[in-house]
């Protein structure tokens, strides 16, 4: 949005471009100011820029398999206090990740579309006036993995 004001403010105007678009004109003028001194930015802010650095290094020191407990540990080793929580959130505005095992298991049967199914005996009706009137239990068939 503040490219795009800054593209069409000399011709309209920073704003009216704001009264049509949902941002106001104190919003833009101040990230204008940060863009051009960015020690006008928060404190936190400013730390998390220094830690998104300091996280990207390790991570690719690590070969980019460590997920934000493992950096945050190594963070830690480092004599670097910060919480778990901001790394997380910090990685995940980064858009880095860990390395995903697969599955635990493996499905060794595979299904038989065709094969007889038991029949429905009480018609989806699932209510019983009495106890062990009524016993239901589920033999759906499992999807195949894609």
């Amino acid at each position: 949005m503040v490219g795009f004001i800054d593209d069409h403010r000399r011709v309209y105007g920073v704003e009216p471009i704001c009264r049509v678009l949902p941002i106001a004109p104190s919003t833009y003028f101040r990230h204008k100011a940060h863009q051009a001194d960015p020690t006008q930015r928060s404190t936190r802010a400013q730390r998390d820029d220094e830690l998104r650095a300091i996280i990207r290094r390790i991570w690719t020191e690590h070969f980019q398999v460590y997920g934000p407990r493992k950096v945050w540990r190594q963070m830690r080793r480092e004599h670097l206090r910060v919480a778990r929580c901001r790394v997380r959130r910090l990685m995940r505005e980064m858009g880095l990740a860990g390395a995903v095992r697969g599955r635990a298991w493996v499905t060794t049967t595979q299904s038989q579309p065709d094969a007889e199914r038991p029949r429905d005996l009480v018609d989806r009706n699932f209510t019983a006036t009495r106890p062990n009137q009524l016993w239901v239990s589920d033999f759906s068939v499992p999807q195949q993995a894609a």
